[in-house]
C-alpha cells in the first residue's frame, strides 16, 4: 500500500514539474536557513557547558554602593574569593583570574600576547580545560610558572616538548617556566586565553592579594559542594563582609554586596560584563527568522496546494467512489508532501555543509565544522518531518474531504473559504517579509549611527604605538614626544595609560562632596600628559586643563568628567572646582571639568572618569599624522622605538579602527540579518511566482474575453495586481506594530540609541509592493500579450 503512495506521490510530481520545484526549492532554502541558525543558537546557548562541575560554578559579583551611586561590577578584590573559601564549608575551591597582557620573549623572536591571564593554583579544580601534560594540582603553585595551550606551545616552541622550557615577560623583568599543557580553549567559552601564570607571580612582582579589599579587578569563581543552595549561601555574604571590613565600609561610606551568578549566565544573560558576552535578544531574533522563513516555505507549499485542488478533484471522485476510505486519501497526500519534505531534507543537509564554512566567517567563530560532527542531523530530520506534516496536513485534508457526487457532476469550484486562507496566507508572508525589512534597515540605521555619532574627541588620524617597555619612562617620555614630533608628518604626539575604547585603570577615590564629606569610589582614570586634552579635542566646561607651567598639576592636580560631577551631588561643573581628593596615594584639587566623551562603547553611559599625570604609568604614545605620509611616520616612529625599547616589537594601530571594532559583534548581526532577510524575501516572491502563474493559468480564457472586448495590456495588469496591493496594505497594518517591537527590545542593548523614523515602515512597505508588482507582472504581462485567439479556444 505505501510503496502504491509513494509510486503515485512520485508520478504526480514528476507531472507538475515546475510546482514541485517550486516547492522542493522553497523548502530546501527553508530548511537550510533553519538548519544554520538552529546551529549558531545552539553554538551560542552552550557556552560554558563543557565543565564538568558547570551548574556548582559560580562567579562573585559585587554591588558597589555609595550615598551618589550603584556600581554593579563583574569583578571582586583579591582577597574577597579566599576568604568566602576559608569562611564557608559550602565552597570546594574558589578560583581568582585577572587578565592582563605582556611581551613575550624568546631568543630573538617575540611576541604580543594579549589573551593571557594570572590565576589560582586551584583554577584546574575549578574549571575543566583538559591539561595534556603536567600536573594540574602543581602546575600554578609556584611563582614564575605558566600553562600554554597547544596552539600557543606550537607557536612559542614549534614541535618541541614546551614542558621546562623558559620564557621572559614585560621585557625581561620575569622569566616564566612552562609547568603545563593543555588543550586549546573551546570556542564556546566566555573566557578566552592562550597562557595562564601562576597569581603566585604577580604576587612575587609586587600586587598585593591579601589586603586590598577595595583594589577591584579580579574575576572570582566559586564551586560549590553537591546541594548547596547559592541562595542561602548569598544571603550569608552580607555577614561575612561586615565582619572583615564592616568598619572600613563604613568609614568611607561605600558599603561593597556581593552575589552569585551561574557559570552559565555568565556569557548570555548576565547584565554585567564579561570577557566574552553574548546576546539573548539577538537569539531570541535568530530563532524567529528561523521559525518565519521556515513558515513562509511551507506557506507556499499550501498556498499552492490548495489552489491546485481543484486539479485534483476529480481523482478524488473516482478514488472515493471505487471504495477509498478518506483516511486512505488523507495519507495519500501526506506522501507526497513527506516525500516532497524529505527531499528538500537530503539537499538541504547537503547545502548547509557547503555553507557552514562561509557561515562560520560571517558569525565571527566556528560554530561547527561538520554538520554531522554536531549530533544534530536528528533534530535536522524530526525539523523536515514537522515541516512535512505542517505543509501538507491541511491540503490533505481538503482534497480528501470532496464528495464524489459533487466532484464527478463537473459542479465543484473553489470555495470561498480557500480562497480566504491562501488570502490570509499571502498577507502573513509579506507581514514577515516587511518585518525583515524593517529589521535590516533598523540595525544598519543605528550600526551607521555609532559610526557617525560624536563621541566628544578626535580619533581620527590617530596613531598610537604601545611604548609601555621604555625604561626610566617618567625622565624619558619628553625626549621620545620630541623626536616623534620631529617626524614629518606628525603634527601632534601626546602619552597616556590608555586610549578611548581600550581598557583604563579603576582607582580606589576618596573625593570631597557638595557636604564637605570626602566619599570614597572607584573610579575609572588615565594617566595623561599636558597634550592629551587638546590633541584629543576634549572640551573642557569648568576650570582648566593641566598646564606645563603650574609645577603642582603634576602632582597635586585632578581633571574629572562631568559624569563624576553629576555622581557626588553637584549641580554645576563649577562647584567642585578646588575641591580635594585623594587618590592611589596622591592628595590635591580639582582643577577642570571636562565633558563628557565616550571612552567606552556607545553599548554604555558615559561613567565617571578621572585624570592625572603619572609618566611612571605612561605606555600608549598617540600620535596625529598626515594621512598623506603615513607610510614615512610609521617608519620614523618605528626606528625611534628600537632605541627605546630595543626588546619589545613595534605594533600600531589607528584609534578610528580600534575604537570601531567593538561593534564587529553589531556588524555580524547585520549581516546575518540582512542575508536571511534577503533570502525570505527570495522565498516570498518564489511563492508569489507560483501562486500568480496558477491563477493566470486558471484566468486565461477571462483574459482572453477581456482583451477581445478592448482591455489593454494595463487594464489586465491593473486588475490582477490591485488585490495583491490590498493583501499587501493589510501587512503593513500588522506588520508595523510588529516590528517597531522587535527592533525596539533590540535597541535597549545600546545606551545610544536612534530613535525609529517612520519612513522606515514606509518604505518597508514599498519595497513590498515593488517585490509583489515586478513578481505579478512577470507572468500577467505574458498572459496579458497572448493572442486572445489561443486563449479562447476550447479544449
Amino acid at each position: 500500500m505505501i510503496k502504491n503512495y509513494l509510486k503515485i506521490a512520485w508520478r504526480n510530481i514528476r507531472k507538475q514539474k515546475f510546482y514541485s520545484f517550486i516547492n522542493i526549492l522553497g523548502l530546501t532554502i527553508g530548511m537550510t536557513c533553519c538548519f544554520l541558525i538552529f546551529m549558531y543558537v545552539r553554538f551560542e546557548l552552550s557556552y560554558d557547558s563543557f565543565h564538568k562541575n558547570k551548574d556548582r560554578i559560580y562567579r562573585v559579583v559585587t554591588d558597589v554602593k555609595t550615598p551618589t551611586e550603584l556600581i554593579e561590577a563583574d569583578i571582586t578584590s583579591a582577597p574577597m574569593g579566599p576568604n568566602i573559601k576559608a569562611d564557608f564549608p559550602e565552597v570546594v575551591s574558589s578560583v581568582r583570574i585577572n587578565q592582563s597582557n605582556t611581551l613575550v620573549a624568546i631568543g630573538n623572536n617575540k611576541y604580543d600576547e594579549d589573551k593571557m591571564v594570572y590565576a589560582d593554583a586551584t583554577f584546574f579544580d575549578v574549571f575543566s580545560f583538559p591539561l595534556i601534560r603536567g600536573n594540574a594540582k602543581e602546575a600554578l603553585t609556584a611563582p614564575f610558572t605558566a600553562v600554554l595551550t597547544e596552539s600557543n606551545a606550537k607557536r612559542y616552541f614549534g614541535s618541541e616538548d614546551p614542558i621546562g622550557k623558559t620564557f621572559q615577560i614585560d621585557g625581561g623583568k620575569a622569566t616564566i617556566k612552562v609547568t603545563g599543557l593543555m588543550k586549546d580553549v573551546p570556542e564556546n567559552s566566555h573566557l578566552p586565553f592562550d597562557m595562564v601564570l601562576s597569581l603566585a607571580t604577580a604576587e612575587a612582582m609586587g600586587q598585593n592579594l591579601t589586603e586590598s579589599w577595595g583594589n577591584f579587578g579580579m574575576l572570582t569563581y566559586l564551586l560549590l559542594t553537591p546541594g548547596t543552595d547559592p541562595a542561602k549561601l548569598e544571603k550569608k555574604l552580607p555577614a561575612f563582609m561586615e565582619s572583615h571590613i564592616g568598619s572600613t565600609m563604613k568609614g568611607n561610606n561605600m558599603y561593597y554586596t556581593l552575589h552569585l551568578e551561574p557559570l552559565k549566565d555568565v556569557y548570555m544573560t548576565s547584565k554585567r560584563n564579561a570577557p566574552v558576552k553574548g546576546s539573548m535578544t539577538n537569539i531570541y531574533i535568530f530563532s524567529i527568522v528561523a521559525i518565519l522563513i521556515l513558515l513562509i516555505a511551507v506557506i507556499n507549499f499550501v498556498n499552492l496546494a490548495t489552489a491546485r485542488a481543484t486539479e485534483r478533484a476529480r481523482e478524488v471522485g473516482v478514488r472515493k467512489s471505487v471504495g477509498a476510505y478518506e483516511s486512505q486519501l488523507t495519507f495519500q497526500f501526506l506522501c507526497e508532501t513527506m516525500l516532497l519534505s524529505l527531499f528538500a531534507f537530503v539537499l538541504s543537509v547537503a547545502l548547509s555543509q557547503l555553507l557552514l564554512p562561509p557561515f562560520n566567517l560571517l558569525a565571527g567563530k566556528e560554530i561547527a565544522y561538520n554538520i554531522f560532527s554536531t549530533g544534530a542531523i536528528v533534530w535536522f530530520l524530526l525539523i523536515a518531518i514537522s515541516v512535512g506534516l505542517l505543509a501538507g496536513i491541511y491540503p490533505a485534508l481538503v482534497l480528501s474531504s470532496y464528495k464524489p457526487v459533487v466532484v464527478l457532476k463537473g459542479a465543484f469550484s473553489s470555495s470561498n473559504k480557500g480562497l480566504f486562507l491562501r488570502r490570509g496566507l499571502v498577507v502573513f508572508q509579506f507581514v514577515i517579509t516587511i518585518v525583515l525589512i524593517v529589521g535590516v534597515m533598523i540595525v544598519y540605521y543605528q550600526l551607521l549611527y555609532l559610526q557617525g555619532r560624536d563621541l566628544g574627541f578626535k580619533k581620527e588620524q590617530q596613531l598610537v604605538v604601545e611604548f609601555g617597555g621604555v625604561n626610566n619612562m617618567k625622565e624619558r617620555w619628553h625626549d621620545i614626544k620630541q623626536q616623534v614630533l620631529n617626524v614629518q608628518g606628525v603634527s601632534g604626539v601626546t602619552f597616556s595609560s590608555a586610549i578611548p575604547g581600550r581598557f583604563q585603570n579603576s582607582a580606589y577615590s576618596n573625593i570631597e562632596m557638595k557636604n564637605g564629606e570626602m566619599q570614597a569610589s572607584n573610579i575609572n582614570l588615565y594617566f595623561v600628559d599636558y597634550d592629551f586634552i587638546k590633541q584629543y579635542e576634549i572640551k573642557m566646561v569648568a576650570g582648566r586643563t593641566f598646564l606645563p607651567e603650574m609645577a603642582t598639576d603634576s602632582t597635586q592636580a585632578m581633571l574629572v568628567n562631568e559624569a563624576v560631577v553629576s555622581s557626588l551631588g553637584y549641580n554645576k561643573p563649577e562647584e567642585i572646582i578646588g575641591k580635594k581628593f585623594d587618590q592611589w596615594g596622591r592628595k590635591g584639587t580639582i582643577i577642570g571639568v571636562m565633558k563628557n566623551f565616550n571612552y567606552r562603547s556607545l553599548k554604555e553611559t558615559v561613567s565617571p572618569l578621572t585624570m592625572r599625570i603619572e609618566p611612571e604609568a605612561f605606555g600608549p604614545l598617540t600620535i596625529t599624522v598626515d594621512p598623506k605620509n603615513i607610510k614615512k611616520v610609521i617608519a620614523g616612529v618605528e626606528a625611534i622605538y628600537s632605541r627605546y625599547v630595543p626588546e619589545g616589537r613595534f605594533n600600531y594601530f589607528f584609534v578610528n579602527d580600534d575604537f570601531d571594532r567593538q561593534y564587529r559583534g553589531d556588524f555580524r548581526f547585520g549581516q546575518l540579518v540582512l542575508t536571511f532577510a534577503i533570502l525570505a524575501i527570495f522565498l516570498a516572491t518564489l511563492g508569489l511566482l507560483g501562486l500568480i502563474s496558477y491563477i493566470v493559468i486558471q484566468r486565461t480564457k477571462e483574459i482572453g474575453i477581456r482583451k477581445v472586448l478592448g482591455a489593454s495590456v494595463n487594464n489586465i495588469l491593473l486588475l490582477l495586481s490591485t488585490d495583491f496591493i490590498k493583501l499587501i496594505a493589510i501587512a503593513l497594518v500588522v506588520a508595523t506594530p510588529l516590528a517597531w517591537y522587535l527592533m525596539y527590545k533590540w535597541l535597549q542593548d545600546f545606551a545610544y540609541r536612534i530613535d525609529m523614523p517612520w519612513w522606515v515602515f514606509l518604505a518597508a512597505g514599498s519595497v513590498a509592493v515593488v517585490i509583489a508588482l515586478a513578481t505579478v507582472s512577470i507572468q500577467t504581462m505574458k498572459a496579458a500579450m497572448t493572442n486572445p485567439v489561443k486563449s479562447l479556444r476550447t479544449e
